[in-house]
């Protein structure tokens, strides 16, 4: 427990890297993952990754937030276990409800202050924002300032990803039946990221999985220009592990990296991105 007693809280979708979560006492509430034989799974407690891939062949099923009680209890556990205030931070709350639903629920609990922070992202870059708000606490950032600074953060980082299959997205509803169309007929591979408000757009369209590749690292080493120092983010699936080229490969164009952030991909997330994909993202430092 940090000497200042606050605790930090947040949901599966921000893919924050599990040993680090260990370590430091983050809270993971999981995202719930739905088949159509009715059975409801904990994102990572009840199923994995693994066990997702295993049956998207013949079930792509769905995911919903967690429940107003699980939210609930993880805050009130938190308050148990001595911590006397706490951060939430989530994904984007245009892509989930999970940001109203823990705002909801913090007006519930009594005696415990909790700051929430919608990162208007998801995946490895949500997983930083969660980073970051460990190290404030930790350096004695005062509690009424958590909230701004993250925010402010989470406006700063961004993320990039591209599957080689469209279907996932597209059946889960990211993604329109026009983008759909032309990237399973013309092999256009858009890099997703998400805007200002939090919602999934195409930030290029490209020919091609290793040009989509290299159009991200291209996207990331534009946004490391406008800081002194930055923090870069690599997510891959189990399919396209691609750790150590992808790595080699920034650090060649962004010369200004302190830290690089390895994680796999939540179960929940993998059902909407599929076996293969390649994610990036970027945090000033």
């Amino acid at each position: 427990m940090n000497d200042q007693r606050i605790a930090v809280l947040t949901d599966s979708g921000t893919n924050t890297p599990l040993d680090f979560a260990h370590e430091h006492d983050v809270r993971i509430v999981p995202l719930l993952i739905n088949y159509k034989d009715g059975i409801t799974y904990r994102s990572g407690e009840d199923i994995s990754t693994a066990e997702v891939v295993a049956r998207l062949d013949e079930e792509i099923p769905t995911t919903s937030l967690p429940t107003p009680q699980m939210i609930k209890s993880a805050i009130e556990q938190a308050r148990d276990d001595g911590y006397q205030r706490g951060v939430f931070v989530t994904i984007s709350s245009t892509l989930s409800a999970t940001y109203q639903t823990v705002k909801m629920m913090a007006r519930m609990v009594d005696d415990f202050e909790l700051a929430v922070c919608d990162t208007k992202s998801i995946g490895v870059v949500a997983g930083m924002v969660v980073m970051r708000a460990v190290d404030m606490i930790e350096q004695g950032i005062p509690f009424g300032e958590l909230k701004t600074r993250l925010d402010d953060l989470a406006d700063k980082s961004h993320v990039y990803f591209v599957t080689k299959t469209l279907d996932y997205l597209y059946k889960g509803g990211r993604i329109n039946q026009l983008t759909y169309r032309l990237g399973s007929v013309l092999n256009i591979k858009p890099i997703i990221t998400c805007d200002e408000e939090g919602r999934y757009v195409v930030a290029r369209k490209t020919r091609g999985w290793e040009r989509a590749i290299a159009t991200q690292i291209k996207l990331i080493k534009e946004h490391a220009e406008q800081f002194d120092r930055v923090r870069v983010g690599i997510c891959c699936t189990e399919a396209s592990n691609l750790f150590d080229e992808l790595e080699e490969a920034v650090r060649a164009q962004v010369h200004n990296i302190c830290e690089v952030v390895r994680s796999g991909l939540t179960a929940d997330l993998i059902v909407h991105t599929g076996p293969e994909m390649v994610g990036l993202g970027i945090q000033p430092a």
